[in-house]
């Protein structure tokens, strides 16, 4: 009698089969990987604070800053605009395409309401850098304490 073990899959095997079936059928429709990855979230983006202000890193790759918009809606959202355009390919054929390309816009809620008169942004080697200060009610304030 001939027995036959079966290994058990792990989640990531699973995940990656999943994933692997999910390209085929999307090929099927004649949807690209590119215009899949356009539906996530982007772009990705790191938030953190100090005692005066907000900060957030997006990262926008070959972007341009004229492709770029950044508004403060009332004083705890942040939406960032964009468009990355299709790269253009003079000759030859394409391999493989899975950078994003189109039209994004990403709203966050902020933590702290924010002065929105006061907002920075600086955009340097594709990482856009927005300095957002609190508005000052929500500050840190030291109490000084007297010896009685």
């Amino acid at each position: 009698m001939l027995t036959t073990r079966r290994q058990p899959m792990s989640l990531w095997q699973e995940m990656n089969r999943w994933q692997e079936e999910m390209d085929r059928l999307f090929d099927r429709w004649g949807v690209p990987v590119a215009r899949r990855f356009a539906q996530a979230v982007y772009p990705p983006l790191n938030l953190w604070e100090d005692d005066n202000n907000l900060y957030v890193e997006a990262e926008l790759p070959g972007m341009e800053l004229n492709d770029l918009e950044i508004y403060v809606n009332g004083e705890n959202q942040l939406t960032i605009k964009g468009e990355r355009k299709q790269p253009e390919l003079p000759e030859g054929t394409w391999h493989r395409q899975e950078r994003a390309y189109g039209s994004f816009q990403r709203t966050v809620e902020l933590p702290q309401p924010v002065e929105p008169d006061k907002v920075t942004a600086e955009f340097k080697l594709g990482i856009l850098t927005i300095t957002l200060p609190k508005k000052e009610e929500v500050r840190p304030h030291k109490i000084e304490v007297k010896a009685g």
